[in-house]
């Protein structure tokens, strides 16, 4: 079907190719002359268009969708297809890479806890400095908010110095009942087992080979390296940690979030009204003699889809 806005074209090309009037143009393009001469009197916002356009230069990964939600926080209450259509106008789409679609059984979303710092999930991503040098980065985020608790950047990162990032987040978050990990050597490392029965906290190991079962910190690793890792050039280990917790900082309280009703992380975690009580520190709660297999549980969890 072609749009009324070629066909507007291809009446034009017509008088102007062949000599026609108007009535005859529209009559071999098959066009109403109402439609042919009608012009839109609305106006778009004073600044709107300029805002627009400084939204998509700072987010350059961000689609038509949350640079709606941005324009409405700065005061611009226009239709969601206005914002579609200049965002067009002005060629602002983005490109993305899609894989290929291929079959597989049906998924059942995994549970979301029922309160914030409940259950934390972690893994690493990994890039490289100007110089080639590999870099790692240690992602921690709560399942129920989002929030990202942690954020560690190294060049290498052994199992104590996961444990003493744990323990700077568990200072302002609290303490987690447990934490979603794949099987990688940090976190199957004695040196993290024994941090976790130490403070009573549970492993969850996936099923090897399952990266879908640690859904929650997979998908923000996916816009972690879309709008971060893919845009920065790092000349330096500290440059890289400065940009990358920047855009932590962002991730939390500006970004919004599409499965938390467009909310930041942090705005939804004020919005749940059970609150999020803080579990007490390993000095204050007693210990018991270490049961089998505490620490090291192999999550059998089932696989999920994130937004």
């Amino acid at each position: 079907m072609v749009s009324p806005a070629l066909k507007r074209e291809a009446v034009d090309y017509i008088q102007d190719k062949h000599q026609v009037s108007e009535r005859r143009a529209c009559n071999l393009a098959g066009l109403w002359r109402s439609i042919q001469r009608y012009r839109s009197i609305l106006s778009e916002p004073e600044g709107f268009r300029k805002r627009m356009l400084e939204l998509a230069s700072l987010r350059p990964r961000f689609g038509y969708p949350r640079i709606h939600i941005l324009l409405r926080r700065d005061g611009f209450m226009v239709n969601k297809k206005r914002t579609y259509r200049i965002y067009r106008e002005e060629e602002l789409q983005v490109r993305r890479k899609r894989r290929k679609r291929v079959s597989a059984a049906p998924r059942e979303a995994k549970p979301v806890p029922d309160r914030p710092h409940k259950r934390w999930s972690m893994d690493f991503v990994s890039d490289s400095l100007h110089n080639g040098r590999s870099i790692r980065v240690l992602n921690v985020i709560d399942d129920c908010t989002r929030v990202c608790v942690a954020m560690e950047v190294a060049h290498s990162i052994s199992g104590e110095r996961v444990g003493r990032t744990l323990d700077r987040a568990a200072a302002k978050y609290g303490w987690p009942e447990s934490i979603v990990v794949d099987n990688g050597p940090e976190f199957t490392s004695k040196a993290l087992d024994l941090w976790a029965w130490e403070r009573g906290i549970q492993l969850h190991f996936i099923t090897p080979g399952r990266p879908v079962e640690n859904c929650f910190v997979e998908s923000f690793n996916g816009k972690f390296r879309n709008e971060c890792l893919g845009q920065s050039w790092f000349t330096s280990l500290d440059h890289a940690r400065e940009l990358n917790h920047d855009w932590r900082r962002d991730y939390n309280q500006v970004r919004p979030h599409q499965s938390l009703g467009h909310l930041t992380p942090e705005q939804y975690e004020l919005s749940l009204s059970s609150g999020s009580p803080l579990r007490g520190s390993p000095a204050e709660r007693l210990i018991p003699a270490r049961p089998a297999g505490i620490g090291r549980i192999n999550s059998q969890s089932q696989t999920c889809k994130v937004q």
